[in-house]
């Protein structure tokens, strides 16, 4: 039998997939790269609160979307969040981190806990946001946790009640965080109000 050696194109057993144009453990290697560079490559944190997928009945079965409600914060006392909507569930991801970073805000923070007690509510959900004293960590659920990381409240005390559907308590958690005030500022202005 004679040899023909290796076919062309084919490069040896060598050839078999591998490559990064194919599926095989090089492709996926050079797919996590790119994932942990693209992730290493902004200074913002990025956090995925809630997936919610959802049907249409259309003519020839059930067409599938994807909502993604995700927060994004620099660590530092700004944060925003943001709800994606799209067919896969990466670029629902995606495009609510753009919206996200376009929503941004400044937290009103003193020592890594919140300037002063506070309680907000959007729709049926109420959230309870008080300071804590360093050490005490976040004692906060889920959505709530999410967003105090990446606005970089490191101590608070936090209470959820009512409806805890994400996309409220998010909401309730942002629109309670916008209101918070410097209380050095608020003084002053009462003083100046008052003429003292």
């Amino acid at each position: 039998m004679v040899n023909q050696g290796p076919r062309p194109g084919g490069g040896g057993r060598g050839g078999r997939g591998g490559g990064p144009d194919r599926g095989g453990p090089g492709g996926e290697r050079n797919r996590r790269d790119r994932r942990r560079d693209e992730d290493e490559a902004p200074e913002f944190i990025e956090k995925v609160v809630f997936i919610n997928r959802v049907a249409k009945v259309v003519k020839g079965g059930r067409r599938f979307s994807f909502t993604a409600i995700v927060v994004v914060g620099d660590g530092a006392g700004r944060v925003g969040f943001g709800m994606g909507r799209a067919a896969e569930v990466p670029e629902a991801i995606r495009k609510g981190g753009v919206i996200a970073r376009r929503t941004m805000f400044k937290v009103q923070m003193r020592e890594g806990t919140l300037s002063h007690d506070l309680s907000s509510e959007f729709k049926a959900t109420r959230v309870i946001m008080h300071p804590a004293a360093a050490g005490t960590g976040l004692i906060a659920g889920g959505a709530v946790r999410a967003v105090m990381e990446a606005a970089g409240v490191t101590d608070v005390l936090t209470k959820t009640q009512g409806s805890t559907n994400p996309i409220n308590v998010v909401n309730a958690t942002v629109k309670g965080l916008r209101s918070l005030r410097d209380p050095k500022a608020a003084r002053e202005r009462r003083l100046a109000l008052a003429g003292v």
